[in-house]
Order: C-alpha cells, then structure tokens, then sequence
C-alpha cells in the first residue's frame, strides 16, 4: 500500500475517533459546570481549550469564558481546526481521497455525517446533549459499517490502528484533566471502603465514567460506591474495558504485526513494535498502587509522552514516503 494512502485511512480513523472523544470531553465538562458551587468552574470550562492547544486562540477572540461560547467554538465552529465539525470535515476529505479502499457502507456513514453535520451552524441544535449523542452514533455506525464489511487487509489494519492511537490518547488526556479538577482523595494508605469523596466528586467521578462509557462496567467490576482509586485502576489497568489505556495498547500491539513496514523502512517498523510492546507489557504488569505513588498526573504525563514517540514512529515507518 502507497503511504500516501495509508496515511489517509490512518488519519481518517483518528478524525473520527477525535470527534467523538471530543464530544466526550465536553459533555463531563459541561456536567461538572452544572455541580451546585462547583469548584474551579472557570478552570472547568478551560480544559477542553487547554487538551486542545485553543486556548489561546479563544483567549484572542475576546468572548468570554462560558458554556454556550465553549460549546459553539469547540463543536460547530468550522474556523477552529479543532472542533468537533472540522475533525468530521477532515475525516471526509480523507474518506474521499481514499474512496477506493474502503466500502460503500463506510462511504455512505461518513459522507452523510458531514453532509448533516455542516447544516447545524445554520439551524441550530435541539440540546447539546442530543448534539454529543449523535455524534457519538455517527462514529459508531462508522466503525459498525468498518468492523461488518471490509475486507482485513492493510486498510483495515490502518484504520483500527488509527482509532487505538487516537483513543489511547484521549483517555489519557480526559483522565488527566478531570482527575486534577475532580481534586480526588487518593491515599492508598485508606482503606478502600473508607468514604473519601465528596458528594459533588462523586457526581464528577460518575460523569467522567458515563463519558468514557464505563460506569455500566465500574459496577460490574466493583459492586460498590465509586471511588477515585477504583476509577483510576479501571480507566488504566483494565483490559476489559474498551476505552481503557491497557485496552488500545493491547489492540495496538496485536495489529501493528499484520502491518509489514516499507521497503527501506524495515528498522522502523521493528521500532514501532518494539515501543508499542513495552507500552502494553508496561499497564499489562502495572498496579494502581505504583500509580497512585507516582501520582496519576506525573504518570499520565509519562504515558502521554510515549503514545507521542509510538505514534512518531508510526509515521516514520508507514506514513511518509521515501
């Protein structure tokens, strides 16, 4: 396959899972903005801004820092590169480039969630939690449309291998910011039925779980009242969640296998799976408490700087063309 192509289905991929988890990321946002007295409720509405690299540019618009304004820059605002309306643009015109690799199925999911998604500046939104919940149907008849119909070739690897990257890290990053807003009671020298949480973190720990889809499986798991140690293990060390750190790890390292590198780019391609590895034996042997030790911003750091040096080398051994 022509790196060229590659790319193209390999970014196609992360622009749809970027919309998504952006829509995730707003929406805990926008409930921890709802808590009665919320705490830092400026420093709230900033984080998608500051995980975003916006803040700045919204900063130099002079509008000020609220709900509505967060929510129409950061979703429909076609002028912003990252919002949730441009990510679906890009995913199309990558979609379009690369119209003879995919399937009509994939085609029609996409092409039709931009042609529907361009149209909401104009008219308008219902709520924006029905905005958050089609977005997130969108992606989910692309990948439904992905998984059912096309063939497993290098494609279809590119593109799975596109959604883990991408996804690994957002939860990286929605972890982070939320877990340094929430202010968790995090001692692991409390024993874990002891109630250390609040009642508004728990109503945030809560918020941050349904917008990684795994409150159903916190309780599943835990059979118990959410606490921030438990949520941090999850997010992280499960491998049975699907949006967890050691889940997309796992994912990343079965595929990048099915992927033979460029000629001339073979020592790359050993590189990719030699970081890739290290990154998934890492949480596959990880505990919360050497987490916890570290402190989960410090560790998330660490993994975030590494998914950074995966996805470089990534682009080093398949993307870019001699």
């Amino acid at each position: 396959m022509l790196s060229r192509t590659a790319a193209q289905l390999y970014w196609m991929s992360r622009y749809v899972e970027r919309a998504e988890n952006l829509v995730r990321m707003l929406d805990v946002t926008h409930s921890l903005s709802l808590l009665p007295q919320s705490r830092g409720a400026m420093t709230e509405l900033a984080a998608p801004l500051a995980v975003t690299g916006t803040l700045e540019a919204f900063t130099a618009s002079q509008q000020p820092l609220e709900a509505e304004r967060l929510f129409n820059f950061m979703a429909l605002d076609l002028s912003n590169p990252a919002s949730v309306l441009s990510c679906l643009r890009q995913a199309r015109e990558n979609a379009h480039a690369v119209r003879g690799q995919i399937t009509a199925e994939m085609w029609e999911a996409i092409n039709s969630t931009w042609l529907e998604g361009r149209e909401f500046p104009k008219r308008g939104i219902a709520s924006v939690s029905s905005f958050f919940d089609w977005v997130k149907e969108r992606s989910h008849l692309f990948r439904g449309a992905t998984y059912g119909t096309l063939q497993r070739n290098d494609a279809y690897c590119f593109i799975r291998l596109g959604t883990f990257i991408e996804r690994a890290d957002n939860t990286a990053r929605l972890l982070d910011v939320k877990s340094q807003l929430i202010e968790p009671a995090v001692d692991s020298l409390m024993p874990l039925d002891m109630p250390t949480e609040s009642a508004p973190d728990f109503y945030a720990w809560s918020a941050l779980l349904r917008s990684l889809s795994a409150f159903e499986a916190y309780h599943a798991v835990y059979r118990d009242a959410l606490d921030s140690r438990r949520v941090t293990e999850l997010l992280i060390l499960r491998p049975d969640v699907p949006r967890s750190l050691r889940a997309c790890c796992d994912e990343i390292r079965e595929i990048l296998p099915l992927i033979e590198a460029r000629s001339g780019a073979l020592d790359a391609g050993r590189q990719v799976k030699l970081l890739a590895g290290r990154l998934a034996l890492r949480l596959a042997y990880g505990e919360v408490g050497e987490i916890l030790a570290t402190g989960v911003h410090r560790w998330l750091t660490g993994f975030l700087e590494e998914s950074a040096q995966l996805s470089d080398a990534i682009r080093l051994a398949y993307l870019e063309a001699n």
